[in-house]
């Protein structure tokens, strides 16, 4: 017997809602990627839901009062948006940057962008730490003599004294500098303008110079694209290591490889792209002492569940005409620090 429940554009039954609910469109994930639909069982009777695909999301978005960008690794909103009709009057996206999503007339207009600041901060940290630790002791080097049957002793390097540079001031930017610190690293912290804590970016060239590990954990702007490039490498130290888990568009990839490839650099530890997922024929998997992870170091066991739990937060605060948090300033590109 057919369904008497209404359906979505992908033909799965949602449940019924009053006409006088917000409508919700969630632009949701593609099933390949492995990311599970959210959780949006609150929300039932507070909004009517509606899920679409890239394909859909033009035809859909001028019905909807709020979309939620579940599939953050899409430009299709970029795309979509563009067009005739109304737009919805606020966008959540379920990750930390919103450079994918943003273009000049969701700039321009009056659609308020949030996205999921709070839920990536810590593993990540936790990420670059591991990464730190691993280079500094040599593990691939031990994993790559394991596998050789060879027995080579060799010796470590200290983290406690050593010299770190962040790039990126935000919420994870200043939640890696914490965790460093507390292995014993000196650490500084670069971001757009100079204020307490933080150095401007006018400083970065000297900082490198004399650091042991340059992190890169920026928001992709129009001053961070393409920042990570030859001249920033030769001014690193022969013994630095490189790591960006920041945004793929701030490396320049072919610089990377020449400058860990020559030696400029000790190593590198990148878990982002220019385009993802890397093509198999990239020549970056084959660069010695390169480590490519394939963006995942904010990934942690449970993390779609609290994404769609912050998410059911925020629209409680949305419906309630309350102010929201996680606001992007979206001609920065990112969500402003207060302290």
């Amino acid at each position: 017997m057919p369904s008497s429940q209404p359906e979505t554009r992908s033909g799965r039954p949602v449940h019924a809602a009053r006409p006088d609910l917000p409508t919700l469109l969630v632009l949701e994930a593609d099933p390949a990627a492995g990311k599970p639909s959210p959780r949006l069982g609150r929300l039932t009777g507070r909004a009517r839901i509606r899920t679409t695909d890239a394909a859909g999301l033009a035809a859909e978005l001028p019905a909807a009062d709020a979309l939620l960008v579940w599939d953050f690794t899409s430009e299709a909103v970029r795309d979509a948006w563009p067009g005739e009709g109304p737009r919805p009057r606020w966008v959540h996206t379920a990750s930390a940057g919103v450079d994918r999503l943003l273009c000049p007339p969701l700039v321009a207009s009056d659609t308020v962008v949030t996205n999921a600041r709070g839920i990536f901060e810590e593993p990540i940290a936790e990420y670059v730490a591991a990464l730190v630790l691993a280079m500094a002791k040599d593990l691939p080097g031990t994993l790559d003599l394991q596998r050789q049957r060879r027995w080579r002793h060799r010796e470590g390097l200290r983290v406690a004294d050593s010299r770190a540079v962040v790039i990126g001031s935000g919420p994870i930017g200043r939640t890696v500098a914490r965790t460093l610190r507390s292995l014993g690293a000196t650490v500084a912290v670069t971001g757009r303008t100079a204020r307490p804590g933080v150095y401007g970016a006018d400083q970065l060239d000297r900082l490198v110079t004399r650091a042991d590990w340059v992190i890169g954990a920026a928001p992709l702007t129009d001053a961070t694209k393409g920042m990570f490039d030859a001249r920033l490498f030769g001014l690193m130290q022969p013994s630095a290591r490189f790591i960006n888990v920041g945004r793929g568009g701030q490396v320049v990839e072919r610089d990377l490889a020449a400058a860990v490839s020559k030696r400029w650099i000790a190593g590198a530890a990148v878990d982002v792209f220019e385009h993802e997922p890397l093509d198999a024929r990239s020549p970056l998997w084959d660069v010695p002492g390169l480590i490519v992870s394939p963006h995942m170091s904010g990934d942690t066991v449970g993390w779609c569940d609290r994404l769609g739990e912050q998410f059911v937060e925020l629209y409680g605060l949305w419906s309630a005409g309350k102010p929201l948090l996680n606001v992007v300033d979206k001609k920065r590109g990112y969500v402003p620090m207060h302290d």
